[in-house]
């Protein structure tokens, strides 16, 4: 049976219908096979259409794998998510195709290899304060970058689930916020006081007209289009270059710092591992574990600081909101012809 049935019943059938992978998934994987066709054919000095399932065997992984390394430069971490996206592939076939179920299971048999675990960057309560205050309130788009940082610190969501957001996820009635995660799963979370507050004024007084097909989504960027998660990334990376030594940002990830922070500050608070995995969005309770093995013995007299503070309420400021409201005008005519 030829390879390229297979793989094209993998992203059309099994991926998509039977499995509902994210787009993320998918196209992650879709990378991995067009690197790895190219490469069995070359090595078989053969044309890509005429590989067989038959090819797709532990040796050839093994010589694709090694040419990632040596070759591509590919850190281990790397390695292994190309060598997970061959091995959805084999449980594919092993499903579908019990004819070839031993070719199958002999490439699930590879072992993932083993790497440096990266240390867990997460920021102690008083960097989060300096990076809220680092933010311009005045400039445009300040309100909704404070906005964006207080709400990852308080939900743990990831930068592509808060760009995600929909203005109907957020129920300002009941305090909480539906997230859709990984694997198109949707969580429901409760939001701090003051989350909820700055999210209720952004949305009705900062928040940029958007284009007609971006209507629905809750932060809009300068084009009146929605966020994507690379612009959550540099809106973090921005406030924590600000507000942190540069020594300190090389081990930290800026948007997954928030995470890991709220993760840690959920610990101290006394959660359940339950409690952090559902507010995380975690498949797996092993990926919540992790978080008990870090040293937490930093005294806890910030901590308590930046809970009141997110508990406190947000002062309304007349002449700012006047001053925010004229810096926000896109044209300077239209501003005129508003007086």
């Amino acid at each position: 049976m030829r390879l390229e049935t297979c793989i094209y019943r993998f992203f059309d059938q099994y991926l998509l219908r039977l499995k509902g992978s994210s787009d993320q998934t998918i196209k992650a994987y879709r990378d991995v096979f067009s690197l790895f066709l190219p490469f069995a054919a070359h090595k078989l000095s053969i044309k890509i259409a005429s590989l067989r399932v038959e090819h797709l065997s532990p040796d050839m992984v093994l010589a694709f794998l090694d040419h990632l390394e040596s070759d591509r430069r590919n850190v281990v971490r790397t390695r292994n998510h190309r060598l997970a996206a061959i091995k959805s592939l084999a449980k594919m076939i092993r499903l579908m195709y019990p004819e070839n179920r031993e070719e199958a299971q002999r490439i699930l048999d590879i072992p993932q290899k083993r790497a440096q675990k990266q240390l867990i960057g997460f920021l102690y309560p008083d960097e989060i304060l300096k990076a809220f205050h680092c933010v311009n309130l005045i400039k445009k788009n300040g309100f909704r970058n404070y906005t964006i940082l207080h709400l990852l610190e308080d939900s743990g969501a990831r930068a592509s689930e808060i760009a995600t957001l929909n203005l109907d996820y957020f129920d300002p009635q009941n305090d909480t916020l539906i997230i859709l995660g990984k694997g198109n799963r949707y969580r429901q979370i409760e939001l701090g006081q003051r989350t909820v507050q700055l999210i209720k004024r952004y949305s009705t007084q900062y928040r940029i007209k958007p284009k007609p097909l971006y209507q629905h989504r809750l932060f809009i960027n300068q084009r009146g289009e929605e966020m994507t998660r690379h612009g959550i990334y540099r809106i973090c990376k921005k406030y924590l270059q600000k507000a942190l030594d540069p020594k300190r940002l090389k081990n930290i990830n800026p948007v997954h710092s928030f995470r890991h922070s709220c993760a840690v500050s959920l610990l101290l608070s006394g959660k359940s591992l339950t409690d952090i995995q559902n507010r995380l969005g975690h498949e797996d309770i092993q990926s919540t574990t992790i978080y008990t093995h870090m040293d937490l013995t930093r005294k806890k007299a910030v901590q308590k600081k930046l809970i009141e503070y997110m508990k406190s309420n947000i002062s309304e400021d007349p002449e700012i909101n006047k001053l925010i409201a004229w810096e926000n005008k896109n044209d300077i005519l239209e501003w005129l012809d508003s007086l």
